[in-house]
C-alpha cells in the first residue's frame, strides 16, 4: 500500500469524483483510477461505488478514509517537526471559518502568514460552526474560526476566545424599523425570520435569546450564508439578525439594536492533540498561545 494511493483516495472523498480529485492531484485521471483500482484488488474490497452521475464512498471505504488521512497526516507532520526543528516552518495549514467571521481580518491574517511562511500550503474553508468544528476534531482542518452560544464547549478540540459581540437586527429600507435606532427583542419576535439552518450555532445565538424572554418566532427562510441572508431581507422577505460588526458590511439594509440582545462569542480551536508547526506559528501570529 503507497502513500500515493492513501492520497488519491481522500482526493476523490473530498471532490466528490476521479475528474476533480485528479485535477486537484495534478495527475491525469487515468492514472489515478488505476492507482485506486490496484488498492482495491489489494485490498480484497472495493473503496467506491461509481456510477454514471456520482461516485461515494462503499463501507470498506468509510472504514478506509480516517486511517488514511492519519497516515498522510502523520507522514505532512513529522516532514513539518523536521523542518520546524531546523528553524523553518513549512507543511500544509488547512483554515476554517464561518462566513460572520468578524473577530480577525481574515483576509489580511492569511496574506501576512503566506507571505512570512512562504513554504506553508494555505487552504481555507467556509462552513458552519458545527462542520467546522467536526472537521477540527477528524483532523481535516488544522485551525477554525468558529462563532458559539457564550458558555457553549466543543469537546475533542482546544479553543480560545477571541471576541464578544451583540446581535443586531437587519431590516430593508422602507421597513417599519428601518427609521429606528433600538427596539425591543418582543418587537422583533412579531416579524418573520430569514435566519441560517435550523440546529445550527448561528441560529442558536439567536434562538436562545428568544427562548429565555419567553419568546417564540417565526422562520420562513433558512440559509447557510450571511450573504444570502442579506439577499432575501433585501427583498423584503424578513427580518434577519447578525452580529454587530457584520451589519455595517451589508449594503442597502438598516441595523438596528435590541434589547436584550442575543450574545455571540467567536473563537479560534484547533485540535485537542497538539498544533502542527504551522497551525502554532499561525495560532502565535494571531495572538494565542496554545500551551
Amino acid at each position: 500500500m503507497e502513500l500515493q494511493q492513501m492520497r488519491y483516495v481522500v482526493a476523490v472523498a473530498e471532490t466528490g469524483g476521479f475528474t476533480r480529485a485528479a485535477e486537484r492531484c495534478r495527475v491525469v485521471q487515468s492514472a489515478l483510477s488505476h492507482q485506486i483500482a490496484r488498492l482495491e484488488k489489494d485490498l480484497g474490497a472495493r473503496l467506491f461505488e461509481r456510477t454514471s452521475r456520482s461516485v461515494r464512498l462503499t463501507a470498506a471505504g468509510e472504514a478506509f478514509l480516517p486511517v488514511a488521512r492519519q497516515a498522510l497526516q502523520t507522514v505532512e507532520r513529522a516532514r513539518a517537526e523536521v523542518a520546524a526543528a531546523t528553524g523553518e516552518v513549512r507543511g500544509r495549514l488547512v483554515v476554517g471559518a464561518i462566513s460572520t467571521v468578524s473577530a480577525v481580518d481574515l483576509a489580511r491574517v492569511l496574506g501576512d502568514f503566506r507571505s512570512r511562511y512562504p513554504r506553508v500550503q494555505i487552504r481555507l474553508q467556509m462552513e458552519m460552526t458545527e462542520t467546522l468544528v467536526d472537521k477540527v476534531r477528524d483532523a481535516v482542518l488544522d485551525v477554525a474560526f468558529i462563532g458559539m452560544v457564550p458558555g457553549a464547549r466543543n469537546p475533542g478540540v482546544a479553543e480560545k476566545e477571541l471576541a464578544r459581540s451583540e446581535l443586531v437586527a437587519v431590516v430593508a429600507p422602507g421597513h417599519p424599523l428601518a427609521e429606528r435606532e433600538w427596539t425591543t427583542l418582543a418587537r422583533v419576535a412579531r416579524e418573520t425570520f430569514v435566519d441560517f439552518t435550523a440546529g445550527s450555532a448561528a441560529r442558536r445565538q439567536r434562538e436562545d435569546a428568544f427562548r429565555a424572554a419567553g419568546l417564540e418566532s417565526e422562520v420562513a427562510y433558512e440559509v447557510t450564508t450571511v450573504e444570502f441572508l442579506a439577499k432575501l431581507v433585501r427583498a423584503g422577505l424578513g427580518i434577519g439578525m447578525v452580529p454587530e460588526p457584520m451589519a455595517a458590511g451589508l449594503p442597502g439594509l438598516h441595523a438596528v439594536r435590541v434589547r436584550p440582545a442575543p450574545q455571540r462569542t467567536e473563537r479560534v480551536v484547533w485540535s485537542a492533540r497538539g498544533p502542527s508547526p504551522a497551525a502554532l506559528a499561525f495560532l502565535s501570529a494571531l495572538g494565542v498561545d496554545p500551551e
